[in-house]
């Protein structure tokens, strides 16, 4: 049975216009040999596969050629030249530092290094990956790297030019080699087909390109395997087959899915998947880069970083222009995290399907932030803070009394009823304009003449239209009384934070248009300072004085009261203070029908 040889060695490049995807290289080296401006020192860098081993390799045979082509190009037919490609040249010396990184080695080459060639104008010392020497070897090559006798020339490799030290690198010429483009991967790929009279459809090799990675050696590495397997028939279907791959028609299919919210056609599609063998963390890495490829078709700029098979690039770039470029980044962002994820999940597949349920009503929170973004000033002007039913009546004139006013201590367990109780505080009011006399508080109802309840009261004082209404002061027996009122009304709303915290509160009338509410903690003063609008709102409306002021402040001698009772609030209670405070919320339940369980 004949010798295989892998296509990696069989095909390796032998001249410079050979090397694939690195014409910038290879004409430096090419000119720099006809114009004999040869450095002491190179240093290839770059990723693996990419040539720089080879490229070390063929400048070396050409600087030795004896009969150079007119393009800078090694003849082969000299004895040199014969010699090199016999493996047999002893004035090309190959080194790999990964095994031979030890100081004795770099002394061993720098004692050969003194020796002139036996035949030809240059000894070419090669050293493969040498970011692998210790720091001593690098150390002890620097004397002989930055003055080396005039007959040798050193050629360094490595894959992480990063961990060679400064001092090294400033003593070489760097060329920096390129990853190739699937573009030149296909085509060289097709000049070997051709020659091995494989039998190969483009879309195929535009897979393997693809999964290269741009290193060439791994594009070769993968046509062996293929063909071997495929019995010398490379086709589209059998590399997905045998690469794992999955075909992008899943993805667009997968699309379709999620733009129409079609929850278990989606799971039924990655089941599918999961089924084929492809772990979870791959899919979303691939749906990933197919998310990549719509969003850099969006954009002519961005179309040439599109690295597809061309019977999907038109399909990419109209897809493209139906999605959002939030929607797009979107997806993005859930796939990251999905991927992020995969390792830490007990439940694989269930960390997968919950990112996708999450993908599949994307278009509902990018709908819901775009109208954010435009619409929060009408969203905001649409608020309405709580109101109170007005109470309209028109005292009499009167001049406001000039006695001290007490510092009210307010019972925290009076229980009046709502209607009662409105109807006491107008009563009172109207006594006070009438008489000016103090109003007691446990005045009966039924000492007003002719006022027999509350409606007869309005009446009466709706037939007054002629008068002229008076803002009236605030006055410790009236402003208790409503007080009172109000912690009534939110008892009764289920308000119980609210009507707690203002229940343990000091008040303290200060003048008669100021009033102070003294909070004994923080948390506490928070809560009435949100309680501010309706309370002042039902004070002015009382007393018909919009100058009334109220002050929220935190008493100085907090420490002689019991302290409050954190109050914890009923799951409605939190569901209503959270949409007060961000009424998103209510809208994403509306628009998703939501049923909340209290």
């Amino acid at each position: 049975m004949d010798h295989f040889v892998v296509s990696a060695r069989k095909y390796r490049p032998q001249h410079f216009n050979t090397v694939v995807g690195q014409v910038h290289i290879t004409t430096t080296l090419k000119n720099a040999i006809l114009n004999k401006h040869l450095a002491h020192a190179f240093l290839f860098t770059g990723p693996r596969g990419v040539g720089k081993t080879t490229c070390a390799r063929i400048l070396a045979k050409t600087i030795n050629c004896e009969q150079l082509t007119p393009e800078g190009e090694a003849c082969d037919t000299c004895s040199s030249c014969i010699s090199f490609n016999n493996g047999a040249s002893f004035n090309v010396h190959e080194l790999d530092a990964a095994s031979n990184n030890s100081v004795d080695d770099i002394r061993e080459l720098t004692e050969q290094v003194r020796f002139a060639p036996q035949q030809g104008r240059y000894k070419i010392y090669i050293i493969d990956e040498v970011h692998m020497l210790s720091a001593s070897a690098f150390n002890a090559f620097l004397k002989t790297l930055e003055e080396p006798p005039a007959h040798a020339i050193f050629i360094l490799a490595t894959t992480e030019k990063h961990k060679i030290l400064p001092t090294i690198l400033s003593r070489c010429q760097i060329f920096d080699f390129k990853r190739i483009t699937p573009n030149d991967i296909v085509e060289h790929l097709k000049e070997i087909t051709a020659k091995e009279n494989i039998s190969a459809e483009p879309a195929g090799l535009q897979i393997i390109a693809q999964k290269s990675d741009g290193c060439m050696r791994d594009a070769l590495s993968i046509l062996d395997k293929i063909v071997s397997f495929t019995n010398g028939s490379l086709t589209y279907a059998n590399t997905l087959e045998h690469l794992n791959v999955l075909d992008e028609d899943y993805f667009f299919k997968m699309l379709d899915f999620l733009q129409t919210e079609d929850l278990p056609a989606v799971l039924s599609l990655y089941d599918e998947i999961d089924k084929k063998g492809f772990e979870g963390d791959m899919v979303m890495n691939t749906l990933a880069e197919f998310f990549r490829n719509l969003l850099v078709s969006k954009e002519p700029r961005s179309i040439a970083l599109l690295q597809v098979m061309e019977g999907f690039r038109n399909k990419y770039i109209s897809t493209a222009a139906t999605l959002s470029t939030s929607y797009i980044i979107g997806a993005l962002n859930i796939l990251s995290e999905a991927e992020l994820g995969f390792k830490q999940a007990r439940n694989k597949k269930l960390h997968i399907e919950f990112h996708l349920i999450r993908l599949t009503y994307l278009s509902q929170a990018v709908t819901l932030l775009s109208d954010e973004g435009s619409g929060k000033k009408k969203r905001l002007d649409d608020l309405k803070p709580m109101s109170f039913k007005k109470i309209s009546f028109t005292p009499l004139k009167t001049k406001p009394t000039s006695a001290p006013q007490k510092e009210p201590n307010f019972p925290s367990d009076q229980k009046v009823a709502s209607d009662k109780a409105s109807l006491h505080i107008e009563t009172a009011i109207l006594e006070q304009k009438h008489s000016q006399k103090p109003i007691s508080n446990e005045m009966p109802i039924s000492t007003q003449a002719g006022l027999g309840s509350l409606k007869k009261i309005r009446e009466q004082i709706q037939n007054r239209k002629n008068e002229q209404t008076i803002a009236l002061p605030l006055t410790e027996e009236v402003f208790t009384q409503a007080w009172d009122t109000y912690l009534q009304r939110l008892q009764e709303n289920g308000q119980v934070t609210s009507h707690s915290n203002l229940r343990m509160a000091v008040v303290k009338i200060t003048d008669p248009l100021n009033f102070e509410i003294l909070a004994g903690s923080r948390i506490q003063q928070q809560f009435i300072e949100n309680e501010r609008i309706g309370l002042l709102g039902f004070i002015h409306e009382t007393f018909n004085n919009i100058k009334i002021q109220m002050q929220i402040l935190l008493d100085p001698d907090a420490d002689k009261y019991e302290p409050v009772v954190e109050q914890t609030l009923s799951q409605k209670d939190q569901y209503l203070k959270m949409i007060s405070m961000y009424p998103l919320v209510k809208d994403l339940r509306d628009k998703l029908n939501l049923d909340l369980d209290y």
